[in-house]
């Protein structure tokens, strides 16, 4: 994709933008996800395209660069939901590679997360009939 090209990153969804401006999208994108392009972008870890335009002319592309980033941050927020409502990653559009899968969180916890299990031979008895057990956690007889 080499062509005069304006982006935006973010460091996630409504996070923090960057707004840039390159002759090889491709390129330019994967220094940033690689962070070694040192700035803005690496100190805050905006690393996510969110937002490109190809134009004819890089004297096009770098009068819409500045011209972007005098906006207001809620234009530079609409105009990415115009064409990117879900804030996708569009690296694999413009390199051709399938996107990866985002596996969601689950909708439903399970009634036992985060509960840890005793190895306790007594405890698995019934924990909480101290008649079973006695002070020490030895069996004990009922008393």
């Amino acid at each position: 994709m080499k062509a005069p090209a304006v982006y935006m990153l973010a460091s996630e969804r409504n996070g923090t933008l960057y707004i840039g401006v390159t002759s090889d999208l491709i390129k330019r994108v994967w220094q940033h996800k690689e962070s070694l392009a040192d700035g803005f972008a690496k100190k805050y870890g905006v690393k996510i395209l969110v937002w490109y335009e190809q134009h004819e002319t890089m004297e096009s592309a770098i009068t819409k660069e500045k011209a972007m980033k005098k906006w207001l941050r809620k234009w530079k927020l609409k105009t990415i939901e115009q064409t990117n409502p879900d804030w996708n990653d569009l690296w694999s559009e413009i390199t051709g590679e399938k996107p990866q899968a985002v596996v969601p969180a689950p909708s439903v916890i399970p009634a036992q997360a985060g509960i840890q299990q005793s190895k306790n031979a007594l405890d698995l008895l019934n924990p909480l009939d101290s008649r079973i057990r006695g002070n020490d956690g030895t069996l004990g007889e009922a008393r």
